[in-house]
């Protein structure tokens, strides 16, 4: 039997084309899912890496062979694949490595509406099912070309409507991604003067990697916003289904203050509504969301947690400091491309900047993430709950990691990684200068 556990990660399944993954193993996934879900059709899409289509068709060759029928819509972003899998109430498969390296594939699968499927919610079926070799039906079904980019955009059209604001001068930075190919027919006609950057489909990431968040990836988009003098920058990772901002300075505009932002607006349309935030994001937005009426409730870091609290708790909106933005109007799925919509919409509706829009949403420090390579994750963890929790006005709370609150309103907290012998940092305080002393506090029991 073999083990895949280095493939089937928490919420995907990913690995390295020809070592991990490759088309005998995604066919029997596409089997393994087919039984899953049950029929009688699954919808199947893919990015832009040389890899996606060859194993797409080999995963709906997989369903296929269980006797169910596949729609294919070709190229997609992850949340045109949710879109398709909502609209179209299908099981769903995306290939993707999201931001990872062009050496790397994967697959992301839900259930019909866009439901997540992870670890807890099939995926660790499909694992067992695929690792015992479990055969085939012998049935056949079919595939099904069909374009549903338009009907994509139509959508989310309609759930912001930008009609009406203020000509915008926006730079949109792809990554060489699949932003590339969904941001020109979603912007087309609205009063947006868009400078592409790297619209260019290539999944061997040429200029930089697509990962927005790591800093290095946006200093080009930052320039060009600079030199044109645009309102805002608008930057993609790989499968666009996550959205980085910077203001027209060209400095970025933390994922913290975009969840607050969208979440005002959406209350705005809601009265009441609750708003998720995963327990690493800015400590503005529980408060900015009370402020305005909302009901904000704190979740593990995820998509699957968060998906799985906004269907719990009816939840209007959600969002995450990675730049995950969660919509009850898109089945609960994250899609950033509707995120930015939001952002254009909050900018072009009065006549201020970027920053002074944003300002209000920016009440504190933070570190970023910080990642420490540690042998003992756990005897590490263990050493900063013991310093910590024996201080006076300390708490301690153990929802994801270790988080601890200060007594003089700085937090942080503290995670290992699902994947690698890593230990995460986040901190949050008043002022750089206390978050840099509670930064290096913690790395110093963290790295000992």
């Amino acid at each position: 039997m073999r083990d895949l556990s280095g493939v089937f990660k928490a919420y995907d399944i990913r690995g390295v084309v020809g070592e991990q993954i490759d088309a005998d193993l995604v066919r029997a996934v596409g089997a393994a899912f087919a039984r899953l879900v049950g029929g009688p059709t699954v919808v199947v899409g893919h990015d832009m890496r040389e890899s996606s289509p060859g194993l797409a068709a080999a995963f709906a060759e997989g369903a296929n062979g269980e006797g169910v029928d596949v729609i294919n819509i070709g190229l997609a972003s992850t949340d045109m694949l949710y879109f398709a899998s909502g609209s179209l109430d299908l099981p769903g498969a995306m290939f993707t490595a999201s931001h990872n390296p062009a050496k790397y594939n994967g697959i992301k699968l839900c259930r019909a509406g866009a439901a997540p499927v992870g670890q807890d919610s099939g995926l660790r079926t499909i694992q067992a099912e695929v690792e015992a070799d479990t055969p085939g039906s012998g049935k056949t079904g079919s595939v099904e070309t069909r374009d549903l980019l338009t009907g994509y955009a139509e959508y989310l059209r309609g759930l912001v409507d930008l009609s009406g604001i203020r000509p915008l001068k926006v730079v949109v930075d792809a990554g060489n991604g699949m932003g590339g190919h969904t941001v020109p027919t979603v912007f087309d006609g609205l009063p947006l003067d868009v400078t592409p950057m790297y619209y260019e489909l290539d999944g061997n990431f040429p200029n930089h990697e697509a990962n927005p968040l790591d800093p290095k990836n946006i200093v080009d988009l930052q320039a060009k916003v600079r030199e044109v003098g645009a309102d805002i920058g608008l930057a993609f990772d790989g499968d666009a289904d996550r959205c980085f901002v910077v203001d027209e300075n060209g400095d970025p505009v933390s994922p913290s203050a975009i969840t607050a932002l969208v979440a005002v607006r959406e209350l705005a349309k809601d009265p009441g509504g609750t708003v998720i935030h995963n327990l690493i994001t800015s400590h503005a937005v529980p408060e900015i969301v009370a402020e305005h009426g909302g009901v904000p409730v704190r979740t593990r870091v995820g998509h699957s947690f968060i998906k799985q609290e906004m269907a719990e708790t009816g939840a209007i909106f959600g969002g995450e400091h990675s730049a995950h933005y969660y919509f009850r109007d898109f089945w609960k799925a994250d899609t950033g491309m509707l995120a930015s919509m939001h952002v254009l919409a909050a900018l072009g509706e009065q006549p201020g900047t970027l920053s002074d829009l944003t300002r209000e949403y920016n009440r504190y420090a933070a570190s970023g993430e910080i990642n420490s390579t540690v042998d003992d994750q756990a005897g590490r963890l263990a050493a900063i709950k013991a310093e910590y929790g024996a201080r006076d006005g300390v708490t301690l709370d153990e929802l994801d990691g270790l988080t601890v609150r200060l007594p003089d309103g700085a937090w942080f907290n503290l995670r290992a990684s699902n994947t690698e012998p890593l230990l995460r940092l986040n901190v949050e305080a008043a002022d750089d200068d206390a978050v840099a002393a509670v930064r290096d506090e913690v790395l110093a029991i963290v790295r000992a």
